[in-house]
C-alpha cells in the first residue's frame, strides 16, 4: 500500500523538479525568458525571486531524494 503512494509522489516531484530546474535563468535566459524573465543582464541577478526559486528546488530535491532512497528499500 505504501509503494503506490511514493511512487506517485516521486513521479511528481520528478516533473516538478524538471519545470524548476528549466525554470531558472542561465547564460542564455532559458525558458524563464518566456515568462517576463528577459529584464536584461542590467537586472539580472539575485534577486528575491531567484533566491526562493532556488530555495524551493533545492527542497524539491531533497524530498526526491528521499523519495528515491525509500523507493530502492522498499524494492530491494
Amino acid at each position: 500500500m505504501l509503494t503506490p503512494v511514493v511512487v506517485v509522489i516521486h513521479v511528481g516531484v520528478s516533473l516538478l523538479l524538471i519545470a524548476l530546474i528549466l525554470l531558472h535563468s542561465g547564460r542564455g535566459g532559458g525558458l524563464s525568458d518566456m515568462f517576463g524573465g528577459a529584464m536584461g543582464s542590467a537586472a539580472a541577478g539575485s534577486t528575491v525571486v531567484e533566491r526562493n526559486l532556488d530555495r524551493i528546488t533545492v527542497a524539491t530535491a531533497v524530498v526526491f531524494a528521499f523519495t528515491t532512497t525509500i523507493l530502492a528499500i522498499r524494492l530491494q
